[in-house]
């Protein structure tokens, strides 16, 4: 037996759309102050380091702090098998903080001097990276010793590692999706709020696609 719905009797066939279209906008008003809570403190960082990193370019550049740079060649007693061999001696024998980012060889190749031919040894780069510093290792094959590269970052560059995730694993990365995600579902949040609350909703699609179109524009020129 199917069941029969009636409105109340004060209720008219007008009202029961308001009352869904007023539930509608304050559900989404709930979701975007959440949302928007959580993502306030990140975007604030991101925000300022990416503000930051934007005015790198000698044209429009923002004077920070440089880092810090500690140079110094380490006996390698042992010869290593491996770049990833000699990183974790290394790592061990100068406390080494960080991840390891990179460790890479160049087979060993014959390069022009002059009129004749010589035979470059094979060549190892490694590098380790926290936000803190940056460790970069050089070592021919053949040779006693490495070079080694400190880069001591300062506040400035501590934060815009932590905009670039730098040396951070899988946790940083899932922190950062969380907020990448907040800001798509704000913009469109926002955008469902405003043409719920204004009847003027081609004055928002001119104002959504007139930033698109800007920011196209901007990319294209540069």
């Amino acid at each position: 037996m199917s069941e029969i719905r009636t409105l109340p009797m004060n209720a008219t066939a007008r009202e029961l759309p308001t009352s869904r279209r007023l539930a509608y906008v304050k559900w989404l008003r709930k979701m975007h102050g959440w949302i928007g809570l959580w993502g306030a403190a990140l975007g604030l960082l991101f925000g300022a380091t990416g503000f930051l990193l934007n005015h790198r370019k000698p044209a429009m550049r923002i004077p920070v702090a440089e880092p810090i740079t500690l140079s110094l060649q380490v006996p390698v007693e042992q010869v290593p098998t491996s770049p990833k061999a000699l990183a974790r001696q290394l790592q061990n024998q100068l406390t080494i903080p960080g991840n390891l980012a990179r460790a890479s060889r160049e087979p060993q190749h014959a390069v022009a001097w002059g009129d004749q031919s010589v035979m470059q040894p094979e060549h190892w780069q490694i590098t380790f990276a926290s936000p803190r510093e940056t460790t970069q290792i050089e070592y021919w094959v053949g040779n006693r010793s490495a070079d080694v590269k400190r880069n001591q970052n300062g506040l400035f560059a501590f934060l815009m590692s932590l905009h670039r995730g730098t040396g951070l694993g899988i946790g940083w990365m899932l922190v950062t999706d969380s907020l990448a995600g907040s800001l798509v579902f704000l913009s469109l949040t926002g955008i469902l709020l405003w043409t719920a609350l204004h009847k003027r909703r081609l004055v928002g699609l001119l104002l959504v696609s007139g930033a698109m179109t800007a920011a196209i524009v901007a990319i294209c020129l540069s």
